[in-house]
């Protein structure tokens, strides 16, 4: 989908520059090695007698399970392949050895225990939450196709003046807000080709090029928590905490806003501040210019139109009792039957980003179909852990983990995990918040997790405009994260407290 975006050639140079990295042959051994390992770990865990894990009823379909999530886990750490190429590989070995339509005579239900639906398996690539993410890109498609991103960057920019720290502010709030609805990735590269003219303006060797360029990814991260589309993690949340099968909670759209868009507004404000004590302009005025123009023709009328209508109707799902998902696929009807997005356009979405998420939906009804995470909820006390020892450990980890391998596969390896343990300590989660505590701090601390080049896309593309040293990012990173992660569990302590979520 990048395509349709201004900037994208700094989106495409990424790419290619990870591709290289991946053909590398000291990489490609060190995988090959990695790979070795993983298989020997998995077969290790699938072989071994079922007594040997201490789960009491362990069935041969849960073992091969719980080597399952092994890999997956193992796989999505090490990023040996593409994350989105685990998740298909994940299916699959769940389709051909844990469902009843797997091997003939290895996935007999009688000897190897309850099998998984081959239907609900597959089904996860149709999973509402997956409609919500095919809503939001076609909805981004069609906005920058006719220009509407651009326009409304000039229109939203020229508030903040000339002063150089208000044009920075400007920025990080239009960068947020766009991250809200559009790719972080995608708004980065917009935002920072935005920004060429302004860097031409500022003196070299100052300290306000890096200001601004550092600016770009970190509100782009920021501004992926305020609604649930913004990042996958943020979707992956909202699937397990509305699941009607699971926790059932009923979170909205505009549900989650309330309370996730203050605290983004909070966080961009404090990292604003940071940026101008540690790195101050020398040159007080800048004078900015964003070229390009919006359609203005019918269709450019409709896409506005069909915008608006769907962010009030997301807003008011409450309200109108028409869900979050079904939402999200008005536009691409709209879009579709009005000629807006066309058969190639549909060939831009970022669908990687879809089996990534899918492969991770799969893995947790895996975990929740063959009854394994009821197994694990009776085995394990989890309703003696402490609450504040749960979600500390739980946004730790997650914090630790999207530093260094993709948020979506870190996401979608601890929620599931998380729901089995919030379901068997009930009511005890109360005293923070409850569950959505646990699960939105998770998605929290893995949107504030900047603190590589590597850690999130917008990162990279940023620090590939060799204006930011990578001490200068880490610093602002671990500042930044941590702030966004202790501020994000309490504005969640708060909201479950007032019964908002």
């Amino acid at each position: 989908m990048f395509k349709n975006f201004t900037g994208f050639s700094l989106v495409s140079e990424m790419h290619k520059l990870r591709q290289s990295n991946r053909l590398n042959p000291a990489i490609l051994k060190k995988k090959s090695i990695g790979l070795i390992f993983v298989a020997i770990i998995v077969l290790v865990l699938w072989l071994l007698p079922t007594e040997s894990f201490g789960i009491e009823g362990l069935t041969q379909v849960q073992q091969r399970i719980i080597a399952i999530f092994v890999y997956a886990t193992l796989m999505w750490v090490f990023e040996l392949v593409p994350a989105w190429a685990t998740s298909v590989s994940i299916m699959v070995l769940l389709l051909l050895f844990a469902s009843d339509s797997g091997i003939k005579w290895i996935c007999n239900p009688s000897a190897v225990g309850q099998l998984l639906s081959y239907k609900q398996v597959m089904a996860s690539f149709a999973d509402p939450v997956v409609m919500l993410f095919i809503g939001g890109f076609v909805l981004a498609i069609a906005t920058t196709k006719i220009g509407l991103d651009v326009h409304l960057a000039r229109v939203l920019l020229t508030p903040f003046g000339k002063k150089s720290e208000n044009i920075l502010l400007g920025f990080m709030l239009v960068t947020a807000l766009f991250s809200m609805f559009i790719s972080n990735t995608a708004t980065t590269a917009m935002m920072l080709t935005f920004l060429t003219p302004v860097f031409k303006q500022l003196p070299e060797g100052g300290k306000g090029r890096i200001a601004m360029a550092l600016s770009i990814p970190i509100a782009a991260n920021l501004g992926g928590m305020g609604t649930p589309i913004g990042t996958p993690p943020n979707t992956i949340a909202l699937k397990y905490l509305n699941d009607p099968e699971g926790l059932n909670l009923g979170i909205g759209f505009g549900q989650w806003m309330i309370f996730m868009v203050p605290l983004v507004v909070v966080m961009i404000l404090i990292a604003w501040m940071l940026l101008k004590k540690f790195f101050p302009f020398t040159q007080k005025t800048i004078e900015l210019k964003i070229d390009g123009e919006m359609k203005k023709d019918r269709k450019s009328t409709l896409v506005i139109v069909t915008m608006v209508i769907t962010i009030l109707l997301w807003m008011m799902d409450a309200l109108t009792g028409i869900n979050t998902y079904t939402v999200a696929l008005i536009p691409f009807a709209v879009f579709a039957m009005a000629g807006i997005i066309s058969k190639y356009d549909l060939e831009e979405i970022n669908w990687s980003v879809i089996w990534m998420v899918a492969g991770g939906f799969a893995l947790g009804y895996a975990m929740n179909g063959s009854g394994l995470a009821a197994l694990v909820v009776r085995a394990i006390p989890f309703g003696d852990f402490s609450p504040l020892l749960i979600v500390i450990l739980s946004g730790l980890l997650c914090y630790g983990l999207s530093n260094l391998i993709s948020h979506s596969a870190t996401a979608a390896l601890l929620m599931p995990i998380l729901v089995v343990v919030c379901t068997a300590m009930g009511d005890k989660l109360a005293a923070i918040g409850g569950t959505s505590t646990v699960l939105i701090g998770v998605a929290i601390a893995s949107s504030s997790a900047m603190i590589l080049p590597i850690s999130t896309p917008p990162n990279a593309l940023a620090y590939a405009t060799n204006l930011i040293q990578q001490k200068d990012m880490a610093r602002m990173g671990i500042i930044i994260g941590l702030i966004s992660v202790v501020l994000g569990y309490l504005v969640l302590f708060a909201a479950g407290s007032l019964h908002i979520v």
